[in-house]
């Protein structure tokens, strides 16, 4: 009798497959979350991120349906695709979450952040961070003689890019909303 010649792992169709399917590189993950708008529901939702070491880059949440009496989570963080797929999947076993969305892996999504930067500064340097402001479309909501607040909205690559640009002229103080996203597309 002959063997096979089928090497052991060799398809992902074998029974055998020994091949890992782990991944060990981190990646960020958008996760949009539908919760039932009630007191506690958001100690449950983050108490199950810090009770695991999960870390929290971003969080905002928002009631989106008042008549359902439901609320949005949106939550960016960062890990291995095991460990996204367990928060997720943990996430829908909490009584009053509705719905979990990863928006990273379901398609293109849009996501935005506002931030209120605080400047200070006098002579060139006012016109210097007015002139940065102009470039990244920001806003400036309050003035004094020796300041600017500046209202900017964009993807949080962008945020970080106004901060390091206004550092150096005189970045007194800055608040950052967190990240709001929406899946692309009609559903």
């Amino acid at each position: 009798m002959s063997a096979l010649n089928i090497k052991q792992g060799s398809t992902s169709h074998s029974a055998y497959n020994l091949r890992p399917s782990f991944s060990d590189t981190e990646e960020r993950h958008t996760l949009a979350v539908l919760v039932e708008n009630e007191p506690g529901v958001l100690a449950r939702v983050i108490g199950l991120f810090s009770g695991r070491g999960y870390n929290i880059e971003s969080l905002t949440v928002a009631e989106v349906d008042h008549t359902g009496h439901l609320s949005r989570i949106t939550v960016v963080t960062t890990g291995t695709p095991q460990t996204i797929n367990q928060i997720t999947a943990q996430l829908g076993r909490i009584i009053s979450v509705r719905d979990v969305h990863d928006l990273t892996v379901e398609g293109r999504a849009v996501e935005r952040e506002l931030a209120l930067f605080k400047v200070s500064g006098n002579g060139d340097d006012r016109v210097e961070a007015l002139r940065l402001a102009d470039v990244f479309r920001a806003n400036v909501v309050d003035s004094t003689l020796n300041s600017f607040t500046f209202e900017i909205t964009g993807t949080s690559e962008k945020v970080d890019a106004f901060a390091d640009l206004m550092r150096p002229i005189g970045l007194v103080e800055m608040a950052r909303t967190g990240v709001a996203a929406l899946s692309r597309g009609a559903e």
